[in-house]
């Protein structure tokens, strides 16, 4: 299945959904919709610099492995054959 049979599958369930809504709520959701494609627009611009260069360790990459392995719980028991 293509994605945008899919995606006409989703926009037909959720019309079907909408059916049963007052005129006022039908005017929110498409206040909602439009203010949603307004912000999504400065969400996709800024998203990709909001994730670099936020984790700056305290700790040097030897310290932070040496950290996981010492964290390590091995609690399987074995039975011998």
């Amino acid at each position: 299945m293509q994605t945008t049979d899919i995606n006409k599958k989703l926009v037909e369930g959720y019309l079907e959904l909408f059916k049963n809504l007052s005129s006022n709520s039908k005017l929110d959701l498409i206040s909602g919709l439009s203010d949603s494609l307004k912000s999504s627009k400065k969400n996709k611009k800024s998203s990709l610099k909001a994730l670099t260069g936020d984790f700056i360790p305290e700790k040097s990459a030897d310290e932070i492995i040496a950290d996981l392995k010492n964290a390590r719980n091995f609690t399987r028991n074995t039975d011998p054959f």
